[in-house]
C-alpha cells in the first residue's frame, strides 16, 4: 500500500540508516517495523498507518499489546452505549435504538437550557428528547438500508448453544457479548480506529 504522503527517507534518516537499506519501510514494512518500532517516536509512527491496514497491523505483538491495554483502561469509549452508537449493524438487540440519546437531550434541557424557567422546561424538554430519539432511530435505519443493499446473499446463521438448548439470551447476557465481540474485534484490527488510536499505530 503506497501513499503519497509516506517519505521513508524521513524514517531512515532518523535511524541513521541507508537510503537502500533493506528491510524497506516501504515494501518490507511489517518486517522493518519488528525491527525498528521501539526505536521509533510517535510523530514518525504514525506515519506508518497510511500504507498499513489495522488488520495488518495485528501482526506485530507490540501493537496487540498495545491495543490490549487501551481496551483495559478505556471501558467507556468501547462500551455497551457508545460501541452500539458508532457500530450499530454488530448489535442485536431488541431495545429501540435512540432511547439513551433522548434521555440525554431531556437532562441537557432540564438541568442546563432555560435554567430558572421551569414552567416552559417540561414540554420543550420532552420535545426536544424525542426528536434525538428519531435522530438516532433513522440513522441507525439508513445504516441498515445501506447494508442490505451492499450484501449480496445472506449467510445462513450457525445455531448457537442458547438455540439448540431452546434458551434465549438476556439482554444483560447480549450486552455483555457485544462487548466482548467490540473488544477483539478493536484488538485483531476489525473494527474502524479513531484518530488517536492512529497516533500511536493502534
Amino acid at each position: 500500500m503506497n501513499h503519497p504522503d509516506f517519505d521513508h527517507k524521513i524514517i531512515l534518516g532518523y535511524l541513521g540508516l541507508p537510503p537502500d537499506y533493506e528491510p524497506s519501510p516501504t515494501t518490507s514494512t511489517i518486517q522493518f517495523l519488528r525491527k525498528h518500532l521501539s526505536q521509533l517516536p510517535p510523530n514518525i509512527v504514525c506515519k506508518f498507518s497510511s500504507i498499513t491496514t489495522p488488520k495488518i497491523r495485528t501482526i506485530l505483538t507490540p501493537i496487540r499489546n498495545r491495543r490490549l491495554r487501551y481496551v483495559n483502561t478505556h471501558l467507556l469509549d468501547l462500551g455497551f452505549v457508545s460501541a452500539r452508537n458508532r457500530w450499530p449493524e454488530l448489535w442485536e438487540g431488541r431495545e429501540r435504538r435512540g432511547t439513551e440519546e433522548g434521555l440525554e437531550e431531556k437532562m441537557w434541557v432540564q438541568e442546563e437550557f432555560l435554567r430558572g424557567k421551569e414552567k416552559y422546561v417540561g414540554k420543550l424538554a420532552s420535545l426536544l428528547g424525542d426528536y434525538e430519539e428519531e435522530r438516532e432511530a433513522e440513522r441507525v435505519r439508513t445504516i441498515y438500508r445501506e447494508l442490505a443493499e451492499t450484501t449480496t446473499a445472506p449467510e445462513e446463521e450457525e445455531e448457537t448453544e442458547s438455540e439448540e438448548t431452546g434458551e434465549e439470551e438476556s439482554e444483560e447476557e447480549k450486552r455483555r457479548s457485544f462487548e466482548c465481540i467490540i473488544r477483539e474485534r478493536f484488538i485483531y484490527g476489525l473494527l474502524p480506529v479513531s484518530k488517536r488510536c492512529k497516533s500511536q499505530l493502534g
